[in-house]
């Protein structure tokens, strides 16, 4: 994988602070999770490295903010290009890298071309209002950059997670630092760099700084980042809030969640089955909104859970860089014994296992559990791997019970009639909920984010959320001439 045309190999070794350069941090394997093969090495930065960079993204952000909205749209117009022009090449490292299968690598690229295309509308568009004023003055609020934006991406949709804040953060005129997961910072940083790169970019306003603990604490503690993005773990998120509360700096926290696919009576099981399906098992369940229970209503869970093991068993297993499969790996060993233990305490605790298990070396493959009670940690925590509890339920508000009986707030599917559905909604506490789909879905365009713990609302996509996630809102007054003063 290091030989390839885009990419090339001036990467290796390095970290990305405008050009490649040595760390002041150690270098370190990347691998590949379905074969444990080292598909090249990267630098991982320091706290030190971290420190520069963000002095150096401060100054260069300051002749950013000046540049025309002209100028700004066609860097993100130029980067959308680059995804589409290079995206055998840029997928084939997320099927790697990340251990995903080709659709969904292909699914990461066309989204960060999209993302780059719907931000570079956001130079143009409207920041600001006229009010009114008791004073004989003209008064605006307008939105300003807020300067310094930090973004800490996750694994497992790396190249999305990462630019659906740094594509926008720069086009509201940023400067970006980008932490990307060290298991996936080819995918998802190198690529990044890469690319903007070649659209024309200024040096200086993105870099990209993989790393450990000491490298994440630095992103949010550098004096000159004054925003967070944060997508991952809700224990990671909550200690990223409390840096950030502590400095008081703006935080965006896109969390973890234990999301629910309600199958309502009369939904037609067949369909209902393939839905659940996608939601649990696509890119191994590992997805922020992963279907993490299933509540099936009682006069249809038999069916049900007799035709969702009949698809979990069917389902290939394997290398998607090699093989045709639906399941790839789990992303580290670290993980893969998260996974597996749930599944021993799970059955220990009285769940029966209908298909699926623990797997072997890096695989664990599609997995159905039912007769959970409802503290069995397959039921209450977020796996991230191919598991499918299923419970059942009598009556709709029995169904939003457990439902909201979850700490997570982040997305929920209802499959079945639309009224019941509709009626359904109003009683739960979610950020997104999806009628007749299942829980995992986003686009460009949309705002993104989650209730209680998965995270502080909707930070991410979409115009409004953008510009409020992005900028600073600053009151202008404008009278005629000096106004007079009793002093």
């Amino acid at each position: 994988m290091s030989e390839t045309t885009f990419l090339g190999t001036e990467w290796h070794e390095k970290i990305f602070t405008g050009t490649w350069t040595d760390g002041a941090g150690q270098t370190y394997d990347v691998v590949e999770p379905a074969t444990g093969e080292t598909l090249g090495r990267l630098g991982a930065a320091s706290a030190e490295d971290v420190n520069t960079a963000a002095t150096r993204a401060a100054a260069a952000q300051k002749e950013w903010a000046r540049t025309t909205p002209a100028e700004r749209a066609a860097v993100l117009r130029r980067a959308g290009a680059l995804w589409a022009e290079h995206a055998e090449e840029l997928s084939g490292w997320i099927v790697r890298e990340a251990g995903s299968i080709p659709a969904k690598a292909a699914l990461e690229i066309s989204s960060a071309e999209q993302i780059c295309y719907e931000s570079s509308a956001l130079p143009s568009h409207p920041k600001g209002q006229v009010l009114t004023s008791n004073e004989p003055r003209w008064s605006f609020a307008r939105r300003v950059p807020a300067g310094v934006v930090s973004v800490i991406a996750p694994f497992n949709f790396p190249l999305i997670l990462g630019i659906r804040s740094v594509a926008p953060a720069l086009a509201l005129g940023n400067a970006v630092l980008l932490k990307p997961d060290p298991r996936t910072a080819v995918c998802a940083g190198v690529s990044i760099a890469k690319v903007f790169a070649e659209a024309g970019l200024p040096e200086g306003l993105l870099q990209v700084l993989p790393g450990g603990l000491d490298a994440g604490e630095a992103v949010v503690a550098a004096p000159e980042v004054s925003v967070i993005s944060f997508t991952g773990s809700t224990a990671a998120g909550r200690k990223v809030g409390e840096a950030a509360g502590r400095l008081l700096k703006r935080c965006h926290l896109e969390l973890g969640g234990n999301n629910a696919l309600v199958v309502l009576p009369g939904a037609e099981v067949g369909p209902a089955t393939s839905a659940g399906a996608f939601g649990s098992w696509m890119h191994q369940g590992q997805i922020c909104m992963t279907t993490g229970r299933h509540l099936v209503h009682e006069s249809i869970v038999d069916d049900y859970v007799e035709q969702l093991a009949e698809r979990a068993r069917n389902l290939p297993v394997g290398d998607p860089a090699t093989e045709e499969v639906a399941i790839g790996p789990i992303i580290d060993d670290k993980q893969r014994t998260h996974v597996r233990d749930i599944l021993d305490k799970a059955t220990a605790d009285g769940a029966r296992l209908v298909a699926g298990g623990p797997g072997e070396g890096a695989f664990v493959p599609p997995t159905v559990l039912t007769d959970l009670s409802p503290s069995n940690p397959a039921w209450t925590q977020e796996i991230f791997g191919p598991v499918a509890p299923v419970a059942t339920f009598a009556t709709l508000e029995e169904a939003a019970e457990m439902v909201n009986a979850s700490e997570y707030g982040l997305s929920l599917g209802i499959l079945g009639d639309v009224g019941m559905a509709m009626e359904l909604a109003d009683l739960v506490d979610t950020g997104k909920v999806h009628i007749n789909e299942q829980t995992v879905s986003d686009e460009a365009n949309v705002p993104f984010g989650g209730m209680k713990d998965s995270g502080n609302g909707s930070r991410f996509g979409g115009a409004e959320a953008n510009i409020e996630a992005f900028t600073e809102t600053q009151w202008v007054t404008m009278r005629s001439s000096i106004a007079p003063y009793p002093f």
